[in-house]
């Protein structure tokens, strides 16, 4: 099966600072992979780069079969990936209702798109604050708009940076329900996390990167069986 997305060699910097050498992933169609390591090691910069949010000075980035990685920002989304992005980055001035309408998009023409109406069954939270305000919700609450916001665009693929990050336990429970769910229907899913256990459980294959440079890949039976490397690359 080919990949969905192929993130082939990258490198990349913030002025003279290089961050990433030689960054390579894929992601099948309906699969589970995530990225992994420390704070610093190059996780958001190599999400930022696919998205087109910065620009990499070698390798190649392809999606859907087209390389993207020379288009806009703007083109990249268009094109079906969305984002959760760490911080949740919803409007506060804009009601629970207005800040998932204003995104809605069939951009992967599902036969059976993302509405107000699935949303809400998948966060029923969602539907009790429709009407509130983005500033009037629990940080729990910002996460899930956050969630159903990008699911409202049906993206090929779902990135999520730190979706877990911060949250009380109960809520974050309510997020992994949410993401195993996701798996259930097929949607392609990037996730940046620390909670290996979860991860393992719900995800196909795993990249783990230190100082910009991918140190290693593999199936969850792999990464369960090499407990080193969570303490090595991704523990505090």
């Amino acid at each position: 099966m080919n990949p969905i997305l192929r993130v082939q060699d990258i490198a990349a910097a913030y002025g003279s600072s290089q961050v990433l050498f030689g960054i390579s992933l894929d992601i099948e169609p309906g699969k589970v992979a995530t990225l992994l390591g420390r704070n610093g090691m190059g996780k958001t910069t190599t999400v930022r780069s696919i998205l087109g949010l910065n620009r990499i000075k070698s390798g190649q980035i392809h999606f859907n079969g087209k390389r993207i990685d020379q288009w806009p920002a703007d083109r990249i989304a268009r094109s079906g990936i969305a984002i959760v992005p760490e911080g949740r980055q919803i409007f506060s001035n804009l009601t629970v209702r207005e800040n998932l309408v204003a995104f809605a998009s069939n951009r992967c023409q599902a036969a059976e798109p993302w509405t107000l109406e699935r949303v809400y069954a998948l966060f029923p939270r969602l539907k009790e604050r429709a009407g509130n305000m983005g500033n009037q919700l629990s940080g729990g609450e910002q996460q899930m708009l956050a969630i159903g916001r990008a699911l409202m665009t049906n993206p090929y693929l779902l990135i999520l940076d730190e979706a877990t990050e911060g949250l009380a336990p109960l809520v974050r429970e309510d997020i992994w329900r949410c993401l195993a769910q996701l798996r259930t229907m097929g949607q392609t899913t990037l996730i940046i996390d620390k909670y290996i256990e979860r991860l393992i459980a719900l995800a196909d294959r795993h990249t783990v990167i230190e100082r910009g440079k991918v140190v290693w890949s593999g199936t969850s039976s792999e990464l369960r069986l090499s407990p080193e490397i969570w303490h090595k690359y991704v523990g505090v």
